[in-house]
C-alpha cells in the first residue's frame, strides 16, 4: 500500500486564529452546559481511542461482515458501559459516538419506551429489568408490507381464546407481514407487536402485545414464527448495518397478560374494558420519540456542515490573476450563500431540539395531572418539526456533498454514507407529507375557532392576532436588523403567519440570545447566525411574502443585499463555529473534515485501503483484459 507523510501541522490554524469569539464558550452554548461538554468530550474520546469501534473501512464490507461488525460493536459497547458503570446519559452518548445503526437503537428507542408508556406497573416490573440487562432484545413491530402511515389499516390479528386464556397472533394475508422493524431481522428475541384485537367476535382496533420470537437458548424462531431480513438498502455501509426484518405469524399463542394493558385490557372471560388511565398518555411516548428525531437532525446536519466548512477553507481554486495565488473556496460568495444558511440552520435545529425536550417534560407532567389542554399544540409542533427538520437536513447533507465538489462523492468524504443513513428519517415515524397535512388540518381548525372566544395558546397564540398581522406591512427601508430586537420578533411573526414551523427555530434563537451568554463574542456570533437564518427564510420564500404584500420587491432586494453583508461577518468565524460542535475526527468519519485540515494525504491514504487495491494486477486480467489486449478474443461476425 502506498503511503504518504502526514504532518502534524494544523492547516486550519490561521482560520481559528481569526475567530472573533471564544470557541470553548460557544461549545457550552451548543451543548447546553459545561457539564454536557465534559461528558460528551469524554465519551467521544473513549470511542475514538478504542480499535473495536474503528469504522474507516465500513463501506467496503460485505453485508454479512457489516452485520457481524455491528453485533461486535454493540456487545463491546455494552461491555464498556457495564465495566465503567456509566450513567444513562454517558451510555447514550457512547452509543451515539459509536455511530453505527443497529438493533440497540430500536431496543432502547422504541421497545423500552413502548413498555414504559403502554404497560401496567406489573408488566413494567416483569419486562423492563430483562430489557435493561439485555436478557432479552426487543423491537417495535408495527409497520406491515401493505400498511405504514395508516396504522388503523394494519391487518395482523390478535384473537382472544377464552378457553385457554390466550391471544392467537396471526398474519392472515401476505400484506399483513410485519415489514421494516429494525432489529427484527436477526437480533431481536421479543417484539411489541401491533395487531387488531378481536374478542367476542368484535374488532377493537390496534393494540400492542409483547411476543417472544426466538428461543433464548439457541436463537432459533419459535413455532409458528417466520422471520428474516428484508434485504440490502440504499448506499454502502450506512443503514445496511441494521437488520430491518420481515415477520409472519401462523396462529402463535401468547398469554393474555402479554397484551399491553395500561389503557385497556381483556378480562379472563373475554370482556374488553377500558382502564381509568386516559388514552392521551400515549402522547408522551410520541413526543419523546419525535424530540429524539429532531435532536438527531441537528447532529446529522452539523456533521455535514462541519465537513463542508473545513474542506471549503482548505480547498483552493482559481485566483484573481493568472499564475497568482489561488482563492480559498470558502471566500467565494456563491459558496457562502449556499453553505452559511446551513450553518445557521444547524444551530437553529439544535436550539429547537432543546425546546422540544422541555416540551416533552412539560406535556408529561400535564398528562400525569390529566391536563390535556395543550395536546393539539403538542401534536402540531412535534409532527411539524419532525417533518421540517428531517426534510431540511436530508437536503442539506446532499448540498454539502455538492459543495465539496468531486471529492464529496467519495465514500472517504463521509458525506455519501451520512446521507444514506439519515434519509430514512423522512419516512419513519410518520411520512413527512402526511405529517405536514396533519399540521395544516390543525392550523385550519384553529383559524375556524378564532370567533369562538377561545384564544389560541402557546406557539399558535399569534394566530389570535391574525387579522391585525395580515394588515401589517414591513416599513424597513435601510436594514432589517438596525433597530431593536423587536424588529426581529416582528419579522419572525410575519414568517410565522406563513411558515409556522420553520419560524419556531427563529423564536428559539431569540430565546437563546435573551439568555445570559458568557464568553467573548458568543452572543454576537449567535445574533449573526439568527439574522442569517431569518433573512435566508425570507429570501427563500420571498414569493409568499410578496404575494401577501407583507414586503415590497424593493425590501426583498434589500434582504438579499443584507444577507451578503451578514455572510461577510460569518466568514472569519466559520471554521471556529463548526469547531464548537466539538466532534472528533472519528465521529465525523471524513477525510475532508479532519480537524487538522490535512485533507489530501488523508484522501490518498484512504484510497489504498480499498480491497480493489489489494492486488496490483486485478483479478480477471488473465480471463478478460489480457485476451482483449493481445487480440485473442474471438470476434463475432457483424
Amino acid at each position: 500500500m502506498a503511503m504518504v507523510d502526514a504532518t502534524e501541522v494544523d492547516h486550519l490554524a490561521a482560520e481559528r486564529a481569526a475567530a472573533q469569539f471564544d470557541v470553548e464558550e460557544m461549545k457550552v452554548a451548543w451543548a447546553g452546559s459545561r457539564h454536557a461538554v465534559e461528558i460528551a468530550d469524554r465519551m467521544a474520546r473513549l470511542v475514538a481511542s478504542d480499535p473495536v469501534f474503528r469504522k474507516d473501512t465500513r463501506t467496503m464490507l460485505s453485508r454479512k461482515d457489516l452485520f457481524k461488525d455491528t453485533l461486535r460493536k454493540a456487545a463491546h459497547a455494552w461491555k464498556r458501559i457495564v465495566e465503567l458503570r456509566l450513567t444513562e446519559e454517558e451510555a447514550n452518548l457512547l452509543r451515539l459516538y459509536v455511530d453505527q445503526p443497529g438493533y440497540v437503537d430500536l431496543h432502547w428507542g422504541m421497545f423500552v419506551p413502548a413498555i414504559k408508556g403502554q404497560g401496567t406497573e406489573e408488566q413494567q416490573q416483569k419486562w423492563l429489568p430483562l430489557a435493561y440487562k439485555f436478557q432479552i432484545i426487543g423491537c417495535y413491530a408495527q409497520t406491515e408490507l401493505g400498511h405504514g402511515s395508516n396504522v388503523q389499516g394494519l391487518e395482523t390479528t390478535a384473537m382472544f381464546d377464552p378457553k385457554t386464556d390466550e391471544f392467537v397472533i396471526h398474519s392472515p394475508t401476505l400484506t399483513s407481514s410485519k415489514w421494516w422493524p429494525g432489529g427484527l431481522g436477526k437480533a431481536s428475541t421479543h417484539a411489541v407487536v401491533y395487531a387488531r384485537l378481536i374478542t367476542e367476535g368484535k374488532d377493537y382496533g390496534i393494540h400492542g402485545f409483547i411476543v417472544q420470537l426466538r428461543s433464548l437458548e439457541d436463537h432459533s424462531p419459535l413455532p409458528g414464527v417466520t422471520l428474516g431480513d428484508i434485504g440490502g438498502k440504499f448506499g454502502s455501509g450506512a443503514y445496511n448495518s441494521m437488520d430491518n426484518g420481515v415477520l409472519r405469524f401462523d396462529h402463535v399463542r401468547i398469554p393474555r397478560d402479554q397484551m399491553l394493558m395500561r389503557l385497556s385490557q381483556v378480562t379472563r372471560e373475554g370482556k374488553y374494558v377500558h382502564s381509568n388511565v386516559p388514552k392521551q398518555l400515549l402522547y408522551g411516548t410520541m413526543v419523546f420519540v419525535r424530540q429524539s428525531i429532531v435532536a438527531d437532525a441537528s447532529k446529522a446536519l452539523s456533521r455535514a456542515v462541519c465537513i463542508a466548512v473545513r474542506y471549503s477553507a482548505i480547498r483552493k481554486q482559481f485566483g484573481a490573476q493568472v499564475g497568482g495565488p489561488e482563492t480559498q473556496v470558502l471566500n467565494y460568495k456563491t459558496q457562502q450563500s449556499r453553505l452559511f444558511p446551513l450553518l445557521a440552520s444547524a444551530y437553529a435545529f439544535r436550539f429547537v431540539g432543546d425546546w422540544l425536550k422541555w416540551l416533552y417534560t412539560d406535556v408529561t407532567q400535564k398528562l400525569e395531572a390529566k391536563d390535556f389542554s395543550t395536546l393539539q399544540e403538542v401534536h402540531a409542533c412535534t409532527a411539524g418539526l419532525k417533518a421540517v427538520t428531517t426534510s431540511a437536513t436530508s437536503d442539506a447533507i446532499e448540498e454539502c456533498r455538492k459543495l465539496c465538489g468531486g471529492h464529496g462523492y467519495l465514500n472517504s468524504s463521509g458525506l455519501p454514507e451520512l446521507f444514506t443513513v439519515y434519509v430514512p428519517a423522512c419516512t419513519y415515524e410518520g411520512d413527512n407529507v402526511v405529517l405536514l397535512l396533519q399540521v395544516a388540518k390543525i392550523l385550519m381548525k384553529t383559524v375556524s375557532q378564532l370567533t369562538s372566544g377561545k384564544p389560541p395558546v402557546g406557539t399558535m397564540a399569534y394566530m389570535g392576532n391574525a387579522q391585525h398581522l395580515m394588515q401589517c406591512r414591513c416599513a424597513v427601508s435601510t436594514g432589517f436588523f438596525e433597530r431593536s430586537p423587536d424588529v426581529v420578533e416582528a419579522a419572525v411573526a410575519h414568517i410565522q403567519l406563513l411558515l409556522l414551523l420553520m419560524c419556531t427555530y427563529g423564536v428559539r434563537f431569540i430565546e437563546k440570545l435573551q439568555q445570559d451568554i458568557p464568553g467573548h463574542g458568543v452572543k454576537e456570533q449567535l445574533q449573526n447566525l439568527c439574522n442569517v437564518y431569518a433573512l435566508y427564510l425570507l429570501h427563500k420564500h420571498l414569493g409568499d411574502f410578496l404575494v401577501t404584500g407583507c414586503i415590497t420587491p424593493k425590501q426583498g432586494a434589500l434582504a438579499s443585499e443584507q444577507l451578503g453583508k451578514l455572510y461577510a461577518q460569518v466568514r472569519p468565524n466559520a471554521v471556529a463555529l463548526v469547531d464548537a460542535f466539538n466532534y472528533t475526527d472519528h465521529y465525523l468519519g471524513s477525510a475532508l473534515g479532519r480537524y487538522d485540515g490535512n485533507v489530501y494525504p488523508a484522501l490518498y491514504e484512504e484510497a489504498w485501503k480499498d480491497p480493489l487495491n489489494e492486488t496490483v494486477v486485478p483479478e480477471g486480467y488473465h480471463e478478460y483484459l489480457r485476451p482483449l489486449l493481445k487480440q485473442q478474443l474471438k470476434l463475432s461476425r457483424l
